[in-house]
């Protein structure tokens, strides 16, 4: 096992810059997820730790070693891909053994960790099957698989549950989780999925344009979103935002007139005067015969809840509520946000303005 640092990592293509200037430290043993949307340059870190793409600019070191100019097969990483990469003619057993019998170790080796290997994944079962006659989470504990029998100081993911139906990847989110847990090999997961990183991490990493945006635990992310666009993104459903003014020791919501605007109770004081962005996620809202009237626009039960999508003036809000909503589509209710899980962003650069 080994720690990964990176440093001020920038990646070009041509003329365009694609990441600018990363600066991630992995301890050893962690499990750490790159989360954020298409495009941001997630996978393209980690073909970067992988040696699978060059390095523009900075440095990444793997154990105290910098690997910039180190090729991938001498970096001592595994890496499990989307597609899983199995070979079609070979069986689950020569598929898992092949890196090691690539790099001659002995027979009595090869027999151990590929039996090692099947044991921990469930697949002992399986070992004289062909990839074409098993399903996507077996070929994916496959892929696991071949990683594992290597020993390898880092493992790297990239996207490797994006192919499974939605059961199925619930079930090996816990499969991958659980084999970190036992191995405790340092990990590095790519997903654009952030229910997948708020799992299964141990420290996320959102990114955005290439771009680090925040930082942290999974609880740390979700409780303290550093800037709007974690704030929107972390979570599901997604914080309502909405835009208004600090006024009075309040938000302040514009409503239809100006007679009609809608004060909501702030985590604590803010200066008067500026325009800033008000976030509530729709779990810290409640029922209450006190609380704010909304005009019912959606219901949607789910059974464990009942998801209520209403108008609040010109603004749409969306709650989640424990409670049973007889209410229906027209209908007033009314709802109060909890002072004290609000938070509060500068409308001009998107940063916490609350602590």
């Amino acid at each position: 096992m080994a720690a990964v640092e990176i440093r001020d990592v920038r990646k070009s293509f041509g003329g365009t810059p694609i990441l600018h200037g990363i600066d991630l430290d992995i301890a050893d043993g962690e499990f750490c997820v790159l989360v954020g949307p298409s495009g941001c340059g997630k996978s393209t870190l980690l073909r970067m730790i992988a040696g699978l793409e060059n390095i523009s600019g900075g440095e990444i070191a793997i154990g105290g070693k910098v690997v910039n100019n180190v090729p991938p097969k001498d970096r001592d990483i595994a890496m499990v891909f989307q597609n899983y990469a199995l070979y079609p003619h070979m069986t689950v057993r020569e598929n898992m053994a092949f890196s090691l019998r690539l790099a001659k170790a002995p027979k009595a080796v090869v027999e151990a960790e590929t039996s090692r290997a099947s044991r921990i994944l469930g697949l002992d079962t399986l070992l004289d099957r062909y990839p074409r006659q098993l399903s996507g989470g077996q070929r994916q504990r496959v892929a696991m698989g071949r990683a594992i029998v290597r020993h390898p100081q880092v493992f790297l993911f990239d996207e490797p549950l994006s192919n499974l139906d939605a059961k199925l990847r619930v079930q090996m989110r816990g499969e991958i989780k659980d084999l970190h847990q036992r191995l405790r090999t340092t990990t590095v997961y790519v997903t654009h999925d952030q229910i997948e990183a708020m799992t299964m991490a141990d420290k996320i990493v959102v990114m955005q344009g290439g771009r680090v945006e925040q930082i942290g635990t999974p609880l740390e992310l979700y409780d303290h979103p550093a800037n709007l666009f974690v704030a929107g993104f972390i979570g599901s459903p997604a914080m309502n935002l909405l835009r208004g003014q600090v006024q009075g020791g309040g938000f302040r919501l514009p409503g239809t007139s100006p007679t009609s605007d809608i004060v909501f109770p702030l985590p604590e004081p803010v200066a008067d005067g500026k325009p800033a962005v008000y976030g509530i996620r729709p779990e810290h809202l409640r029922l209450s015969d006190s609380g704010i009237p909304v005009t019912i626009q959606l219901v949607e039960p789910t059974g464990s809840e009942t998801m209520v999508t209403a108008r609040l003036g010109n603004a749409t809000l969306v709650g989640a509520f424990r409670e049973r909503v007889s209410a229906k589509v027209g209908d007033t209710l009314r709802i109060m946000p909890d002072p004290a899980l609000a938070h509060l962003f500068s409308e001009e650069t998107g940063m916490r303005l609350t602590s």
